[in-house]
């Protein structure tokens, strides 16, 4: 059964997620470091982890299986995922792919040495309306795909 594990400490789609996850029946984890208010749903298994670095991606890298989605934009988990034949989103809609993730990871390396060495100063764009709505898209499209190779 296809379940949807979340890196939810900086998700800013939380609540689409569930609404998503409840027309399918899927259960989600909610991991993060500390307790956050989510809807009460038996669907929805919250996973508060001690904090420190890489401690929810650890449960996370652990616990997903193939077929599973992961909704994170944390590149290395990501890539953790994808190695176990999981799906991975980041919360504007973007599949990392076994194709494209070398390319993120060499992305987000190059981007923070250039952060270091005070080239680069800011982030990405802002999380925009058009954002959530193309997540929700992809996010329902990935769910049909996971659940119908999960029954192949």
């Amino acid at each position: 059964m296809v379940a949807l594990f979340v890196d939810a400490d900086a998700c800013p789609v939380k609540e689409e997620i569930v609404d998503v996850a409840h027309r399918h029946n899927l259960t989600v984890y909610m991991v993060s470091n500390s307790w956050m208010r989510l809807p009460d749903s038996p669907l929805v298994k919250r996973q508060v982890v001690p904090e420190g670095p890489d401690i929810a991606d650890d449960w996370i890298a652990d616990e997903i299986s193939a077929n599973d989605i992961v909704i994170t934009g944390d590149i290395p988990l990501a890539d953790r995922c994808i190695k176990k034949n999981a799906i991975a989103l980041d919360s504007k809609g973007k599949q990392f792919t076994t194709q494209s993730i070398g390319m993120a990871l060499a992305m987000r390396d190059l981007n923070n040495q250039l952060r270091e060495q005070g080239v680069m100063t800011g982030g990405g764009a802002a999380f925009s309306r058009q954002h959530r709505s193309r997540f929700l898209s992809e996010l329902e499209n990935t769910i049909v795909r996971a659940v119908k190779n999960s029954r192949s």
